[in-house]
């Protein structure tokens, strides 16, 4: 394994390291100057720091404040930012070739049999890919693709959703900020309860609860005028990410996919946010031992460049017409060279940095968990490996969700300490732990403690 002297290297040291109030005087400036110029529809249009230099999982603002970084870019730079081996990726292949249209290269090839190499077992070696540059796109194209390869238009996602902001994937997912005014959205799309057991939309508890949730899906596929008749996929975010870092037990999905398979349609893995090792395994979804028809990657299998996929079984390449998905930028030579940087940086069995994540998030959640009985706003900890939620709540007994403007100031209070992490869930009450893999495990855990110190006030 990696020693935590190894990963010290690769990050600044001392962190964190506060010289201004959030936000500084360069920081407001150049939010003043953004404001004139760039679509304030961004994400994070509000967010006070703009970073000027990162390194591994820490970084600086313009104004030179150093954060330790537990956002990773919202799970984006997986190996940290700028790992000298990414780096080296960079500067070899930019002397070559970068851009090729949307014709294939050398790199390109190799990047779908290493893809191919790294997929579930059952998908592994049996799988073609499609490239694209964000998330959003994947699973656009997903739901292209299974609408496609089944001759049906009806899709099933999941309340709590995140799957990205295109005229389709914004139809998939169930953020009011995402959808609300931007109407019509495709149609054919139908919302079901996910496993968020903290708060069960049957009002059960697991496992006394057998499952109701995924048994749900089951009778609404495979029941009579249930107007579920035409469903051509089923997508799935292996634990869900915007929706508040929800891990459901393993059951969830393999009785969804064991109702897909009884109806004939696909089942579709989410796993742009929790793939690329981010949960102690290269896909989430292997805790379950389902094997997904499509897997949609991004974030943080490109890292430091943009990179993102639809993998999907290899029989169905027959369905697709030749040159029915074109796009100008996908599978960008240098984006594939520093993708395949970053699959062997994270799946290197020597560095073990999957096993390290088993590890340190226990270990980050431990530390939340027994803080809980002194700290009375933390409702719950949940995840896997480091995809950690800390949800918020003014009321343990109710569950109440912690008030927004609290949440806000605890946010501000995090980074005026010098640590960089964000909220999300359903009531924006979910702090999410997600620091690149290769954190040392002093600064990780100086964040909990950080946090745990902020949240006694609450």
């Amino acid at each position: 394994m990696i020693s935590e002297a190894e990963l010290k290297e690769l990050s600044f040291p001392d962190a964190p390291r506060m010289v201004t109030q959030v936000p500084g005087p360069r920081v407001k400036a150049l939010m003043e100057e953004s404001a004139k110029y760039e679509a304030f529809t961004r994400g994070g249009a509000d967010f006070p720091v703009i970073l000027e230099h990162g390194k591994g999982s820490t970084a600086k603002d313009a104004d030179g404040n150093l954060y330790i970084d537990m956002a990773a870019g919202v799970a984006v730079n997986a190996v940290g930012r700028g790992h000298p081996k990414v780096l080296e990726a960079i500067r070899r292949q930019s002397g070559a070739i970068m851009h090729t249209t949307d014709i294939t290269n050398p790199k390109r090839i190799e990047l779908a049999k290493k893809v191919s190499e790294v997929m579930p077992e059952g998908l592994r070696g049996n799988c073609h890919t499609s490239f694209f540059q964000a998330g959003s796109d994947a699973v656009e194209t997903a739901i292209k693709f299974a609408r496609r390869h089944t001759g049906r238009s009806q899709i099933i996602a999941f309340q709590g959703a995140y799957h990205g902001v295109w005229c389709g994937t914004s139809a998939l997912t169930t953020g009011y900020n995402y959808r609300h005014g931007w109407g019509p959205l495709i149609a054919g799309v139908t919302h079901a309860p996910y496993a968020y057991c903290y708060r069960c939309a049957f009002n059960m508890t697991y496992p006394a609860c057998n499952m109701q949730c995924a048994k749900y899906i089951d009778y609404i596929l495979n029941t009579p005028y249930t107007g579920m008749d035409d469903v051509a996929a089923v997508i799935v975010e292996s634990e869900q990410g915007e929706g508040g870092y929800v891990a459901p037990p393993p059951e969830f999905f393999q009785i969804i996919k064991q109702a897909c398979e009884k109806n004939g349609c696909l089942y579709v893995a989410d796993e742009v946010q929790s793939g690329a090792g981010r949960t102690g395994k290269m896909w989430c979804v292997e805790y379950s031992g389902v094997v997904p028809d499509i897997l949609t990657w991004g974030k943080g299998m490109g890292g430091d460049l943009p990179m993102a996929g639809i993998t999907y079984r290899a029989d169905m390449e027959k369905s697709l017409s030749p040159g029915s998905q074109p796009s100008t930028f996908a599978g960008n030579a240098l984006s594939c060279e520093v993708c395949m940087t970053n699959i062997d940086l994270i799946t290197d069995p020597e560095t073990d940095l999957l096993g390290r994540a088993v590890s340190l998030g226990a270990e980050v959640k431990d530390r939340l968990t027994q803080a809980m009985s002194s700290v009375k706003c933390i409702g719950e900890v949940r995840g896997r490996g480091l995809m950690v939620g800390c949800e918020v709540v003014a009321d343990r007994e109710t569950k109440e969700p912690l008030e927004g403007a609290k949440v806000g100031e605890i946010a501000m209070r995090l980074l005026n300490s010098g640590v960089l992490m964000t909220p999300c869930g359903r009531h924006g009450n979910v702090f999410r732990f997600m620091p690149p893999l290769t954190i040392p495990r002093d600064y990780a855990l100086k964040a909990t403690d950080i946090m745990i110190d902020i949240l006694r006030d609450y």
